[in-house]
């Protein structure tokens, strides 16, 4: 088989229910919806992080965050980091870890033209794209979301503004447009396209916000009430601070905000096809994180997946994924199979007809078969999240296997048990139920975190006094 071109989208914050082929109602996406009809979409796929820089990792690595060092968003200034409640927030790696063996490298060595375009935020200096196996990098950084909004001037550092005004998620699409025109025929390329959006600030552009908030008015979701307050977050720094949680999708900056991204997939698509490789290109589609749902704005809901970004909850990490390949992913096929992000990497060589190296770690498996029609062996998917979430969560790490989900609180080491089939929501605890698959699944999460070095946070002696004295 001939290497294809291959097209990686990595959205940000993205939740699994923000596109209308996935459930959404209020916001808008017929050319995603499109691309994910005539191509197959994944029901059960999972970031490796609730938050965004440790899966960013595991997708160039095929390693689980636990084993790469990365396991929180990378905050290089330490201006946030470690949070502190009843424990202290492990320690992590805060970019890249040198030496390894990325995807882009390994494509880069098979003849593929490798770019990256969009977000990084695995490191700056030494750690940026064109050090870890691209040929080119735009707009890629140190940085974890567009810090001066999502209107030029950006002053991204490997960014060179545009016009006054000009819209960020316009502007990186047309870098790879322009990048996939000027590519040679004779050479394959990999696209790492990482779109700052749907991050923070939440902003979009006039004509849009005004088209959902006619819509929310159509669908009386301005007389909804959209927010509820809940309980205060578990760190001394928020102390005083509550969740907020969403309890519908109605925000019309966020909903403009996906209109556009959509409008800017469908023009990628058009260029793919003008170009001539509307058949020889596979496009993958997914997220590094659930949706913002609890704070921070709280501009999306995951209903009926429960909480959101920075949880250890299904909202925290069931992410959106498709992908498209004509003449060799059937058209309007689906799968119910789990997969999680380090599973691409191994997906992306076995698709250009590469194998890991041998030796090489990798935590994925190959979902080709999948993609094919076939089966792959049932195996646990784990997380492991050693922090306090900026959104409300706690620390933790949890284990699917089949449809059971076992999750453990760090704090106070109390597990639960899903039954992710009947109960989406995580709202029914079955361990007393299923006492067996419970310990069995907790001594698979305990032995597979020794098997990767993962650190755990440590107790914080000093909590009481530090609840008590700090002001908020």
């Amino acid at each position: 088989m001939q290497q294809p071109n291959i097209v990686f989208i990595f959205m940000d914050d993205m939740g699994w229910r923000d596109l209308g082929c996935s459930g959404s109602t209020f916001y808008e996406t017929p050319n995603i919806d499109q691309m994910c009809r005539e191509g197959m979409r994944f029901d059960c796929a999972y970031a490796a992080c609730p938050v965004c820089s440790p899966s960013r990792a595991s997708f160039l690595s095929g390693q689980y965050p636990a084993r790469i060092g990365v396991t929180d968003w990378i905050d290089e200034s330490g201006t946030f980091h470690p949070l502190r409640g009843k424990l202290i927030d492990a320690p992590y790696l805060k970019h890249m870890p040198e030496n390894t063996i990325t995807v882009a490298e390994r494509l880069r060595n098979a003849g593929y033209q490798t770019w990256h375009v969009g977000k990084w935020h695995l490191g700056g200096g030494n750690y940026l794209p064109e050090n870890f196996g691209f040929d080119l990098n735009i707009g890629g950084c140190e940085w974890g979301h567009p810090s001066y909004g999502y209107f030029s001037p950006y002053h991204i550092p490997t960014l060179e503004d545009g016009p006054e005004g000009e819209y960020l998620t316009d502007r990186l699409t047309d870098e790879a447009i322009e990048l996939i025109r000027k590519a040679p025929d004779d050479k394959p390329f990999f696209l790492n396209f990482c779109h700052y959006a749907v991050h923070n600030p939440i902003q979009a552009k006039p004509e849009d916000i005004l088209k959902f908030q006619e819509k929310a008015s159509r669908m009386r979701l301005d007389r909804t009430e959209a927010l509820i307050e809940g309980e205060h977050f578990h760190t001394i720094n928020k102390k005083d601070q509550c969740v907020k949680r969403r309890i519908v999708q109605s925000d019309p900056n966020y909903a403009a905000m996906i209109w556009n991204l959509d409008w800017n997939i469908g023009r990628l698509r058009y260029a793919l096809e003008q170009e001539g490789h509307g058949r020889d290109t596979i496009v993958i589609f997914t997220s590094d994180n659930g949706g913002l749902s609890t704070s921070e704005g709280s501009p999306t809901c995951n209903f009926p997946a429960a909480e959101g970004k920075g949880w250890m909850y299904e909202g925290g990490t069931l992410v959106p994924a498709w992908v498209w390949w004509p003449g060799h992913v059937a058209a309007g096929s689906s799968c119910a199979v789990p997969i999680t992000t380090p599973d691409f990497y191994p997906t992306l060589l076995d698709v250009a007809g590469l194998a890991p190296e041998e030796g090489q770690v990798c935590d994925g498996v190959s979902i080709l078969p999948l993609l094919q029609g076939k089966e792959i062996p049932e195996r646990p998917v784990f997380w492991h999240y050693p922090h306090y979430g900026n959104q409300g969560g706690t620390p933790g790490g949890s284990v699917r296997l089949g449809k059971y989900k076992l999750i453990e609180f760090y704090e106070d080491g109390k597990t639960v048990l899903f039954n992710l089939e009947q109960d989406i929501s995580e709202s029914r605890d079955v361990s007393e139920e299923e006492p067996e698959i419970a310990s069995r699944l907790k001594k698979m999460l305990h032995d597979w975190r020794e098997s990767t070095g993962a650190v755990m946070p440590q107790r914080n002696a000093d909590y009481g006094k530090e609840w008590n004295s700090v002001e908020t």
